[in-house]
């Protein structure tokens, strides 16, 4: 199963290491590592995420939660697609875009 990181998922993986990095860059980048190695057990165990609440009529829309963050992710055929790594306290369901509706 190929991972593939939206552009999205990939500005968010930046913007958190710059926040975190303020403090630590160390952790800053441990962090980041830590969140890409979650994501990458799912090449082998793609459905390890619980299907996200705020998309409940989906099937194909999953997370992982990672030390407070949600990663969510589209499981298609063939594929992960990452479309964003979120603090777990955010609510998306009052959004229009959601972060899953991609192109």
């Amino acid at each position: 199963m190929k991972i593939e990181w939206s552009a999205r998922s990939r500005t968010d993986l930046k913007e958190l290491k710059n926040y975190i990095g303020q403090d630590s860059p160390y952790y800053a980048r441990r962090f980041i590592a830590r969140i890409i190695l979650s994501v990458e057990k799912l090449e082998d165990f793609p459905d390890i995420g619980r299907g996200v609440p705020e998309a409940e009529e989906r099937n194909d829309v999953r997370e992982l939660i990672f030390q407070g963050y949600r990663i969510i992710y589209l499981r298609q055929s063939d594929h992960v697609y990452i479309v964003t790594v979120i603090h777990g306290s955010r609510d998306l369901s009052g959004m229009n875009d959601k972060p899953w509706d991609v192109g």
